[in-house]
């Protein structure tokens, strides 16, 4: 003889439902995970944006040195030759293409080096205390700035977020408190989603 339990039928809906549920929530993101090569990427292989405060030194050069913004155009205007491109090169390549240019009728055999004084905010939306615009911090986690947003809602999901690195690229989920640290890098943009439940 069965015994049919009213409460089991609920609890088996109840189930179907949460999976399908979290089911959904994936296909509803649409973002790929972060692969561990994308989390362990770190200033040396930085891309230069807008915002970006740089100095450049020509040697033996005073009046061509000095600090350039990287405008909203992705560019510095430098004395002789103008405006160069700066946005999605590394400082070695601006440096670089810097001193070819100043090479081209200008001076014979210029040396010219790039550093980055103040680099670009990083943006965290969504389900934080805080959301908006802060300042890049070198080796600063995603958790950490979380916690520089003020922390977690309510509402959010603290266990994954969404990570754009840079502006027009998809967004990445991203796992936090999984072992692996995924440094913020300057412009990125961290989005933490709303849970389910």
């Amino acid at each position: 003889m069965r015994i049919c339990n009213p409460y089991r039928r609920i609890i088996d809906i109840a189930a179907i439902c949460g999976a399908a549920l979290s089911i959904q929530g994936c296909a509803a993101t649409g973002t790929a995970p972060m692969s561990a090569a994308e989390a362990r990427l770190g200033l040396d292989t930085y891309r230069l944006g807008a915002g970006d405060k740089l100095r450049v030194t020509v040697y033996n050069e005073p009046n061509l040195s000095g600090e350039y913004a990287v405008s909203s155009a992705g560019k510095i205007a430098f004395p002789l030759v103008g405006m160069v491109d700066a946005a999605g090169q590394t400082v070695e390549d601006l440096s670089h293409a810097l001193t070819l240019r100043i090479a081209d009728g200008y001076m014979t055999d210029p040396k010219v080096s790039v550093e980055v004084l103040n680099y670009r905010p990083y943006y965290i939306l969504g389900e934080v205390q805080k959301p908006g615009q802060y300042p890049y911090v070198a080796g600063m986690s995603i958790e950490q700035a979380v916690a520089a947003a003020g922390g977690f809602s309510y509402r959010a999901n603290a266990g994954r977020v969404n990570l754009r690195r840079m502006p027009g690229a998809a967004e990445k989920s991203v796992q936090i408190n999984a072992g692996q640290i995924v440094v913020v890098m300057p412009g990125d943009t961290i989005r933490v989603l709303e849970r389910y439940f």
